[in-house]
């Protein structure tokens, strides 16, 4: 029998205090552990609520399925595309969904798929409510930890939209390049309008002097016809030759010659200047065709110069011919914006104006500058100077388009319009482009 008042057990308040330590740590643990769980708990509901929303909120039409076939998950626009709720389709077979002509490529698709790891992409045909919808389908292997295949994502768009979207971009694309024709015919038209003194001028004479010898021939008819009408009517010999010392027809025969000779100059001049305008105003799409760089550059300078009245000299260096390959309208049209804007640099210096075209070839290609003696362009300023719409000029004086549609023209040939970086030859702005030289005409 024990005492009260016996001492207890030695080593007894030590095993006491550590139960009731670890009854402590333990509860502790518990709390802790409720408090983690709790947390999980909330961002489990948040990460379902997410997911949710997303699968509410997708336009496109979302299925999540095992591996087995089975539907886990839909997104909400797929009960508009099917017109059946969301829940309709979970736990059942994918294959229920589909048309029966698109379960037997949904299958191959589901195997390609799981073998490369990767999505494929095919069309099928949705049950919808009052027929088939059909869908650009992408099917995209779900992977564990381990990289094995533990479901799909299956994620498509109504074909109806996409090829709504396709019509609407062929159609803005359509637009686009008939904004871009009708600005290069615009500018083709604004370098013509600035030209038209010079067409008339170089017209006019020409035809002046066609007139004046149709005029003479004219009269020169007259007289035969009076000189034959008595030859006609029976005179005499002496009568005739008085008639023809009056009339002075030896001298009129030599003249008819000459008029002839005349009239036929001016018509042939016409033709020449007629084919200019046709070959400046040509279209120039179709197929790329050979032809001469520089001849095409002394046309189009001489026209430009024509029709300007600075008076400023245009000087031709380098080599006389160089044979590329380019549509000749186009090119040509880029030469006369080059020296169209030559010649506005240098219109203040009246004669004193020189222009130099170069006609060289560099890295087996045709190179052409156009360089002035007028002010130059500033580091600002040729930052901008291929912008479309940029100009320097006074209002109503330029398009601002010349430079922006001839560098299209020349990158369409292959090339590159450039401002040459330490200025031109004569100390102003110089402007150089490249075309493809004909095969052995370097």
């Amino acid at each position: 029998m024990v005492r009260p008042d016996a001492a207890p057990a030695e080593g007894g308040d030590d095993v006491w205090f550590e139960v009731l330590s670890a009854v402590d740590r333990t509860c502790a643990d518990l709390v802790d552990y409720q408090e983690r769980l709790e947390r999980q708990n909330h961002e489990l509901e948040d990460l379902r609520s997410f997911l949710a929303s997303i699968l509410f909120s997708v336009s496109d039409a979302l299925i999540v399925i095992s591996r087995s076939g089975e539907v886990l998950e839909t997104s909400a626009s797929v009960a508009t595309l099917t017109g059946q709720p969301r829940g309709t389709w979970h736990g059942k077979a994918l294959a229920g969904m589909f048309e029966s002509g698109s379960i037997e490529a949904i299958d191959r698709a589901l195997g390609e798929a799981a073998n490369s790891r990767s999505p494929v992409t095919l069309e099928v045909a949705l049950k919808g409510p009052v027929g088939p919808a059909p869908l650009e389908l992408s099917i995209s292997p779900r992977l564990d930890d381990r990289k094995r295949v533990v479901g799909y994502v299956l994620t498509g768009r109504p074909l109806g939209e996409l090829r709504q979207a396709y019509s609407a971009l062929a159609a803005s694309h359509e637009a686009l390049k008939s904004t871009q024709a009708q600005l290069v015919r615009n500018e083709k038209l604004a370098s013509l309008g600035r030209l038209l003194a010079g067409v008339a001028h170089e017209l006019n004479n020409p035809i002046s002097f066609v007139y004046a010898n149709a005029h003479a021939l004219e009269r020169y008819a007259g007289k035969f016809e009076a000189y034959f009408e008595k030859l006609q009517a029976g005179a005499d010999r002496d009568e005739l030759i008085a008639l023809r010392e009056a009339l002075k027809l030896d001298r009129e025969i030599r003249n008819l010659r000459t008029a002839i000779e005349g009239a036929r100059d001016g018509a042939e001049r016409v033709r020449d200047i007629v084919e200019d305008l046709r070959r400046l105003s040509a279209e120039g799409s179709g197929e790329m065709v050979e032809f001469d760089l520089v001849d095409v550059a002394r046309i189009a300078a001489h026209w430009v110069q024509r029709g300007s009245k600075a008076g400023a000299e245009v000087m031709f260096t380098g080599l006389p011919s160089l044979a590329v390959r380019g549509r000749q309208g186009h090119i040509q049209q880029v030469v006369m914006n080059l020296v169209q804007n030559a010649i506005d640099a240098v219109s203040e210096q009246g004669e004193a104006g020189r222009i130099e075209i170069t006609a060289d070839t560099e890295d087996g290609r045709a190179c052409l500058a156009v360089s002035d003696n007028g002010p130059g362009i500033s580091e600002e300023v040729a930052q901008a100077v291929f912008d479309p719409f940029f100009t320097t000029k006074a209002v109503g004086s330029g398009t601002g388009l010349g430079l922006a549609i001839s560098n299209k023209i020349v990158e369409e040939h292959g090339g590159r319009l450039r401002l040459c970086p330490r200025g031109g030859a004569l100390g102003g702005a110089c402007f150089s482009f490249d075309l493809e030289l004909v095969e052995g005409a370097e």
